[in-house]
């Protein structure tokens, strides 16, 4: 087993920036005395005074179920450019005065535990809305952080068991920040400030990771921080070949946990025996696995019980919490590193405050409210038993072949009057075209055993597959 020396590298590096006089420090603001009691008790008492509910209500069909004017639907079925300006045409006027619309059942969504329409969650936002409006506005380092950001920090480390949080604009930013951020430990800790080949970071990356991981990495490679490794889709073998002929000191491995268009998990018990014999610093991706994976929410690192061997977990606030902002949740050395170095997070404005109010809200419901994680499994279960697909996760991918073809079977979808998107290139290699279906808590038995009727009626689950694409054919970050 390899020395892993990141723990003193990032303290170095904080070192560092500390005695350069641009360590950078979040200093909350107290919207009020009586909030900040408030605050504290909450902290104190577990989130006690946040109501609750055993069992599905109707507010929560509200996530599930939507509405699109005529000509949007019209333009739609025809795939017809738009860039949305129909709902202003005296046509669609009209018509939502007559109250026509099409009323769509929403499978294409992120919103896993149905919790964008909870009635908690929402007067947590509405309330601190007319107690603060959108509260101080200005980066995070700035005047943008308060004490309602501090506590959905602390909630969110402890969900994923980490000794501190940085929350961030976005899932989207909080991988560029934390990509960046990792990459300057190389400039940090160069003599000259210009890092050698030897002395750069060693970034392998999957395949199939997300955009923003991707752009991250292109930063920090620009910045001629680090080199670039990128290894076959959850290939192990590949992985451990591409790890042991690399002669670089520093090394990072950064996957999705849960992958956004094929559905499937990163193999995580692989990860962290190869993190044990490189030493290499294991970042996550969990912004499709945080809240509805693991007995408590706490994501994909909890489901396969290895929470202990990730060093920073990534995550969002706009899925499955049905909320909005990003995080990295990671020891204090590396907080204390990110919030100085990640351009993404020191250049954007913090989210408001209503929306962190919001967002620790959501982290109480998604905890307490078990049955929202038992209720999107069984219909995981019950999609895979109607099927007769094989399918690891409420992201379903069925691989269709052309673009005509998904386009057909998502146009036949909408008509039949189901929110299915056909997924096309840029997003997917070029004749792996694909349906993208993704279940909800909010969804029931009743509402599946639809859409397998209606699936069944434009696709041949014999001849449709879930089998990923390999990676090979990808071109290199």
């Amino acid at each position: 087993m390899e020395d892993n020396s990141w723990d003193k590298c990032v303290e170095e590096a904080v070192n560092v920036l500390e005695s350069r006089q641009i360590l950078r420090s979040l200093r909350p603001i107290c919207m009020s005395t009586q909030n900040e009691e408030t605050l504290v008790k909450s902290r104190g008492n577990g989130g006690d005074e946040y109501k609750v509910f055993d069992g599905l209500c109707q507010w929560d069909r509200t996530s599930v179920e939507v509405s699109v004017s005529i000509p949007t639907f019209q333009k739609w079925l025809h795939d017809e450019p738009s860039n949305g300006e129909e709902i202003f045409s005296g046509d669609a006027l009209a018509e939502s005065k007559k109250g026509r619309f099409k009323k769509l059942l929403l499978f294409s969504g992120n919103d896993y535990l149905g919790l964008s329409s909870h009635p908690t969650i929402s007067y947590a936002a509405a309330n601190a809305v007319q107690e603060y409006g959108m509260g101080p506005k200005g980066s995070a380092l700035i005047c943008g952080y308060t004490t309602y950001h501090c506590l959905l920090e602390s909630s969110l480390a402890e969900l994923k068991k980490k000794e501190d949080c940085l929350v961030c604009p976005t899932g989207f930013a909080a991988n560029m920040a934390a990509m960046v951020a990792i990459g300057s430990v190389a400039s940090l800790l160069a003599a000259s400030g210009k890092p050698l080949e030897n002395e750069k970071v060693a970034i392998f990356s999957d395949a199939l990771n997300h955009a923003s991981i991707i752009d991250g990495i292109r930063l920090a490679e620009r910045q001629g921080n680090v080199e670039v490794f990128v290894y076959r889709h959850c290939d192990m073998c590949h992985l451990n070949s591409l790890l042991s002929s690399c002669k670089m000191k520093r090394k990072v491995v950064v996957t999705d946990s849960l992958f956004s268009m094929d559905g499937d998990f990163a193999p995580m018990k692989e990860l962290s025996q190869l993190r044990k014999k490189y030493g290499f610093l294991l970042v996550i991706d969990d912004a499709h696995g945080t809240f509805f994976c693991g007995e408590n929410g706490g994501g994909v690192a909890e489901e396969f019980n290895c929470e202990a061997d990730v060093d920073l977990c990534v995550g969002t606030l706009s899925k499955a919490a049905g909320c909005h902002g990003g995080f990295i949740a990671c020891s204090k050395k590396w907080k204390q590193l990110i919030q100085s170095r990640g351009r993404s997070f020191i250049f954007s404005t913090a989210i408001p405050v209503p929306m962190a109010a919001a967002a620790y809200a959501a982290v109480v419901v998604a905890r307490k409210e078990r049955w929202r994680r038992k209720a999107i499994w069984e219909r995981v279960k019950e999609f895979k038993a109607l099927s007769g697909v094989d399918i690891a996760s409420p992201i379903i991918s069925l691989v269709v072949g052309n673009q005509e073809k998904a386009l057909q079977a998502s146009r036949y979808l909408l008509e039949a009057g189901f929110h299915v998107m056909a997924i096309r290139p840029p997003t997917v290699p070029a004749n792996s075209c694909r349906l993208r279906v993704t279940l909800s808590a909010a969804h029931t038995t009743e509402d599946v055993k639809k859409l397998i009727t209606a699936l069944s009626s434009c696709l041949d689950f014999d001849n449709t597959t879930t089998i990923h694409i390999p990676s090979f054919i990808f071109p290199k970050l």
